[in-house]
């Protein structure tokens, strides 16, 4: 008996050092992310091997109490690593250990069904807070690893720990003033891990149920007022506005996620949702607004460091790991955002600022040592189609001769590559035949080819806009003979079909290929009229008013071409039918080069309704 006493004393007192250590280390703030893995496996070791010792002999009573929080202390270090199965297996071996010594037998290794035979059995004893605070582990265990059934079906037990934790364990600090070096310390106040589980269940599970409403809305709600750490709090206010906005409630969203950047100024997650709500509101000066903070929020070095650190040892990020909640805070990169940022500039009037993001972004990709590129890459269209872009965007603000630069990088590195010819099948047909998908062979070639004639497009319109009519009826002649490489398979296929009824990818192609043909007809049209060949320009403009019937300055073009050849009556009629259809406004539906961009020599309208008024009714 004096041996065995002896012995509890020499583990608790080893124990307690080793304990101390721990939370005199954990204290201290170290940067060092692989000093901190390390002290954290040494504490997780040593922790072990001190377990092994106690349970190396049979269970008693006497030493229940150092074993139940030796076992915490090593579940914690466990949890603080991921090691989640290790630590389940652990609490799992206690649990039946701890029956063992009550003498009852559950009949099962089922965690739930060995919990509750564990509490019954230990109500009223001092061993009571102890399992208490391996409950806590436990509720840890099945939350890291996303088993919310578990968390669910246990809910009464967790409401029990809840509501009796401040007592118990206030018990047992004053407990631990008085005998110091009899009562065993533990690494991580149960308290404040009740309230970190707490908060994160309310995350996770709020996460998983966004649409089911004003219960879920209440639960979050609830939830913010917790005791925890601001970035939690924050992500309480960010799914609130998720669910609001699931609810079709953007405003009230919106205040939401400016709650949470209040809450927590690094929670860049509450600014990018902010930002989808302005797109779907078409509210596109906010959203460019909000587009452009996140981006120089992404660029801050503190943007990617953990934002949770209110308990060092347990981060509150161990807890979160649902999927469902990964996608709500998940944020695309700092180039993503930039390139999103420069094509809604574009395409809402503001070019000059648009421009100045597009040479931000091929300047960064360009950078040896731009920080994340390689990993944001992937995420960001091709190469190529980010120069044809930036082009556009630079015509539309002209400077046609940084235009033709970058275009020049496009056709230098792609025209070697062109096959001869694209052969294409229709999709319908396609698939009533089962051949599957275009080879990639055919949809590289037909990819490659369309940037390169949207190359000499843009090309076109430069000299266009330069007033070199000859050397833009040569580039527009350029992307013509290219476009007409593209053949199809099937001689019933109708490229008149809408973009929606084809595959998706491939449709898109097939447009993109249908504007560019009308797009380079329209401008070579434009071009013979302006040093006047104008059955070259009719004919031109005639099929390009057949490639791409919404095309409305081929439809007004002409109509002046019909004028100039004294068919007056043909070209009032045209022209009427334009009165009502002004040119389209650009869209993210298609690329910005493959619409029209007003670049060059425009038909005043006023002319030409003076015109229809001297020619008298038609």
């Amino acid at each position: 008996m004096i041996q065995s006493t002896s012995l509890l004393e020499s583990w608790t007192q080893e124990n307690n050092q080793l304990a101390s250590g721990c939370k005199l280390q954990d204290g201290q703030n170290e940067p060092n992310r692989e000093h901190n893995l390390f002290r954290q496996r040494r504490w997780s070791s040593d922790f072990h091997r001190l377990l092994r010792k106690i349970q190396g002999i049979p269970p008693h009573l006497d030493r229940a109490q150092l074993e139940l929080s030796v076992v915490y202390n090593t579940c914690v270090c466990f949890t603080a690593q991921s090691q989640f199965d290790e630590a389940e297996l652990l609490l799992t071996q206690t649990a039946q250990r701890l029956l063992q010594i009550a003498g009852d037998d559950p009949g099962t290794s089922d965690p739930s069904v060995l919990w509750r035979t564990a509490l019954k059995s230990v109500t009223g004893t001092a061993l009571h807070r102890r399992v208490l605070s391996l409950l806590c582990l436990q509720w840890g265990v099945w939350l890291a690893k996303s088993r919310l059934t578990a968390v669910q079906d246990f809910q009464e037990e967790v409401s029990l720990l809840e509501a009796q934790s401040g007592a118990v364990w206030n018990d047992c600090r004053a407990e631990t003033k008085e005998k110091i070096s009899n009562i065993p310390i533990l690494v991580l106040d149960p308290r404040r891990l009740v309230d970190l589980l707490k908060i994160c269940t309310a995350i996770v599970q709020g996460a998983e149920r966004l649409t089911e409403g004003w219960s879920v809305l209440s639960a979050l709600q609830a939830a913010s007022a917790s005791p925890a750490p601001r970035a939690l709090i924050a992500y309480t206010h960010l799914l609130s506005g998720s669910c609001l906005a699931h609810m079709n409630r953007p405003q009230m969203a919106l205040q939401c996620y400016r709650k949470a950047l209040e809450t927590d100024p690094r929670c860049v997650c509450a600014l990018y949702q902010s930002a989808l709500i302005y797109s779907r509101l078409e509210n596109s000066q906010a959203e460019i607004q909000a587009l452009r903070i996140l981006h120089s929020m992404l660029l801050l070095p503190s943007t990617t460091e953990p934002a949770m650190a209110a308990d060092r040892l347990l981060s509150p990020s161990l807890f979160l790991c649902s999927q469902s909640l990964s996608s709500l805070l998940s944020v695309p990169s700092a180039l993503s955002v930039l390139h999103s940022l420069a094509l809604k500039c574009v395409i809402h009037s503001r070019v000059s600022e648009g421009v100045e993001c597009y040479l931000d972004l091929l300047a960064a990709l360009q950078s040896e040592d731009q920080h994340g590129v390689h990993a944001a890459v992937s995420t960001l269209p091709k190469l190529p189609r980010l120069y044809l872009e930036a082009g556009a965007a630079l015509l539309m603000a002209r400077r046609p001769a940084d235009c033709m630069a970058l275009c020049d990088e496009v056709i230098g590195s792609t025209l070697d590559l062109l096959p001869e010819k694209v052969l294409l099948e229709d999709p319908v047909a396609r698939r009533v035949a089962g051949s599957g998908e275009v080879t990639e062979e055919a949809e590289n070639g037909l990819v490659r080819l369309l940037w390169t004639a949207a190359a000499y497009l843009l090309q076109g319109h430069c000299y266009s806009q330069l007033k070199d009519w000859k050397q833009a009826v040569t580039h527009y002649t350029r992307c013509i003979n290219l476009l007409v490489k593209v053949h199809y398979k099937d001689t019933g296929f109708s490229l008149q079909m809408p973009c929606a009824d084809k595959d998706a990818e491939q449709g898109v192609d097939l447009c993109v290929l249908q504007r560019l043909k009308g797009l380079s007809l329209a401008g070579r049209g434009i071009s013979f009229a302006q040093i006047d060949r104008l059955r070259e320009a009719l004919r031109d403009l005639q099929l390009s008013r057949q490639a791409h019937p919404e095309g409305v300055s081929a439809r007004r073009w002409y109509g002046e071409v019909l004028w100039r050849l004294d068919r007056k009556q043909e070209a009032a009629a045209c022209w009427e039918q334009t009165w009502s259809n002004p040119i389209p406004s650009l869209s993210e539906a298609l690329p910005v080069y493959a619409q029209e961009l007003q670049s060059g020599p425009l038909l005043d309208s006023a002319e030409l309704r003076q015109k229809l008024q001297e020619l008298g009714p038609t």
